[in-house]
């Protein structure tokens, strides 16, 4: 375990303090103090606490998450594509969720890395450990989780810089003239239906670009690349497009048989290594559903 002791300048509210002295996100700063990770002179911290310049603040980082307090949940097994001392990428099949959610409790790609043995990252919590992005339930394909502290903050700053590439392989209604296109429309919750999202107006900035692989008389098969990450985004953008995922249950089109889940995979991630600095990329072929489906869209 390593200790972080460091005097402010300014009386702050604790988890500001925390954030800027260990380096870490203000939701990880709150779950460093919750789970009891931060004294302050030398006494317990409170949550909502404020520190004066001359209160002595030390944050005692995890070297590994705590051990459950609850029965172990089913065995998860996952496909690990690449491993080393500071991150893994992950081949999720569809169906499995990312992080336990409301009606997921149990049975994540979360629940499989604590499985395996390995120290993950907790800045993202406790019940994502290492989770850097994630994928929707049934999307199939490939993410990268963090071991380290720094390799999440690195992964993460990637992310938002957008040096974290994310290429999908999707499977979409319709047939396009163009080539190539790029859709840059916000996304935000869809007023009249909570539970989806949509494009509206006051809605965070999404940019979805998209390439035409394969034009048959009714589908088309896509490669497309993320530049953001908001919720659903590739299924939204090609939907708002009138060129919906096939299988799509939620943004797709009424009676789509072709396949039971929406035909989108994360086929390729790249991003720079955080510990050797080297561009590293990984591939997924689509899976057996994808490619049956795939071959049903060229008969149609």
């Amino acid at each position: 375990m390593s200790g972080v002791t460091e005097a402010q300048p300014a009386s702050v509210r604790l988890d500001v303090r925390v954030m800027q002295q260990a380096g870490v996100s203000r939701s990880a700063a709150q779950s460093l103090i919750a789970g009891g990770h931060v004294r302050v002179n030398e006494g317990p911290a409170k949550a909502g606490q404020r520190v004066r310049p001359a209160d002595e603040v030390v944050v005692t980082i995890p070297d590994a998450p705590p051990a459950p307090t609850e029965a172990p949940g089913p065995a998860v097994h996952l496909t690990v594509v690449y491993e080393d001392e500071a991150l893994a990428v992950i081949d999720k099949p569809a169906g499995m969720v990312v992080h336990p959610a409301p009606g997921h409790a149990a049975g994540t790609l979360a629940d499989g890395l604590r499985q395996r043995g390995s120290t993950w990252s907790q800045l993202g919590g406790e019940q994502r450990p290492g989770i850097v992005h994630r994928l929707d339930r049934d999307t199939s394909g490939l993410l990268v989780v963090a071991k380290s502290e720094a390799a999440h903050r690195s992964l993460s700053l990637q992310l938002q810089r957008r040096t974290l590439g994310r290429v999908y392989w999707a499977l979409v209604h319709g047939s396009f003239r163009e080539a190539t296109g790029r859709i840059d429309a916000p996304i935000g919750r869809d007023p009249g239906h909570r539970q989806r999202m949509a494009v509206v107006d006051e809605g965070r900035a999404a940019v979805t670009d998209f390439v035409v692989m394969e034009r048959m008389r009714r589908f088309s098969r896509l490669e497309v690349r993320l530049h953001t990450g908001r919720t659903h985004q590739i299924r939204v953008h090609l939907a708002s497009i009138s060129h919906p995922i096939a299988g799509d249950p939620v943004y797709g089109r009424r009676g789509d048989t072709i396949i039971d889940r929406p035909a989108l995979h994360a086929q390729r991630i790249s991003f720079i290594h955080p510990v050797s600095g080297e561009q590293c990329e990984f591939e997924s072929a689509p899976p057996d559903d994808l490619l049956a489906a795939l071959a049903e869209a060229e008969l149609a």
